[in-house]
């Protein structure tokens, strides 16, 4: 003789179809939102020079001023602006993003020549959501996020700077209250390598404390407004189409 299953009441199993169905929307959205951050961060430049030591440490206090915050790194140079009789107009290409005829237009006419999938809207909003994760990696101590989007020149001075927060016992706690802007502000080919300068201006609340839970620098409840101008770059060449973080500095 065969027993048959029991079947379970009809609201028990449609309370577990909808559990099942929320499991995978929100796995589905996971993968979607890390790959797109992973297709806008990419390949590394070439050497680039050591960063300043009070760079690190200004980053470690929560900045100086309660203005900006500088993030340790290479700060890669910009191009001069194309003089008036070299630059060429672009008509309205690059609408919202650069003026015709200006260095930049130049640079993003350059860097779409080597890539013609190059679309300056995904690439922003890919790199706001880069500069957020950088950012609060980098207060948590973060380095398996770092090294994914981090050069490994960048890589190097960030971990300086967390392994000198940990040997001072201190410990960093920024949160966003708002990235207000991220707009182009460079762009250029350097040999084979697409650069992307980007300015970000954000609010954001960081404190920094010791052992002891003591406040050392920043202000818990302070909101400091932050500008930070970031250079990231990709080889077009390559099968990689990752960009990622090469020069860091800070302006208003």
């Amino acid at each position: 003789m065969r027993f048959r299953r029991p079947r379970a009441p009809p609201d028990r199993l449609e309370s577990e179809h909808d559990v099942d169905i929320y499991t995978i929307i929100f796995l589905a959205l996971a993968v979607f939102i890390f790959l797109r951050l992973r297709n806008v961060l990419g390949q590394r430049s070439g050497s680039e020079r050591p960063p300043l030591d009070r760079a690190a440490r200004d980053v470690l206090n929560g900045g100086r001023d309660g203005k900006v915050v500088p993030m340790p790194g290479p700060v890669i140079d910009q191009p001069p602006p194309l003089p008036a009789d070299e630059a060429a107009p672009a008509g309205n290409r690059w609408n919202g993003y650069a003026e015709p005829g200006s260095a930049l237009a130049a640079g993003l006419d350059a860097i779409a020549a080597q890539d013609s999938s190059f679309d300056p809207k995904h690439f922003i909003s890919g790199a706001r959501g880069a500069y957020e994760m950088i950012v609060l990696a980098f207060a948590n101590g973060d380095r398996r996020a770092l090294k994914d989007l981090l050069s490994s020149e960048v890589y190097d001075s960030f971990d300086g700077a967390i392994r000198a927060r940990e040997k001072n016992e201190q410990k960093t706690d920024t949160r966003f209250v708002s990235i207000d802007r991220a707009e182009l502000v460079g762009a250029e080919v350097r040999d084979r390598t697409s650069q992307l300068t980007v300015r970000f201006v954000s609010q954001m609340i960081s404190v920094t404390r010791d052992k002891t839970g003591a406040v050392v620098d920043g202000n818990p409840d302070k909101v400091a407004d932050i500008t930070d101008v970031w250079t990231f770059a990709r080889d077009t060449n390559s099968r990689d189409p990752n960009w990622k973080l090469v020069g860091t500095g800070s302006g208003q």
